[in-house]
């Protein structure tokens, strides 16, 4: 079985977010998870809590990302009319 990938990332160094399809009762919905990157030791590490210097980014990602959800809802109800 093949590990679910997101389908889209959004990153402003060091915060991402990572955008998921799911497919529910009601057809599909989006989720976001965020991540802030840091380096320990001389490697990359991710955490999911954030510093008071990271909350401005985390907003501009969390913004970036609801604009592209938004752009994939509108597709899927695109993809859903019939021609």
């Amino acid at each position: 079985m093949s590990e679910k990938k997101p389908v889209h990332k959004v990153s402003f160094y060091p915060v991402s977010a990572a955008i998921w399809r799911n497919e529910g009762e009601r057809g599909a919905f989006y989720s976001v998870t965020f991540q802030r990157s840091y380096k320990k030791d001389g490697k990359y590490q991710s955490s999911e809590s954030f510093n008071v210097s990271d909350l401005l980014t985390l907003a501009k990602v969390a913004d970036q990302a609801h604009t592209k959800i938004e752009e994939l809802r509108a597709a899927d109800k695109d993809a859903e009319q019939p021609e």
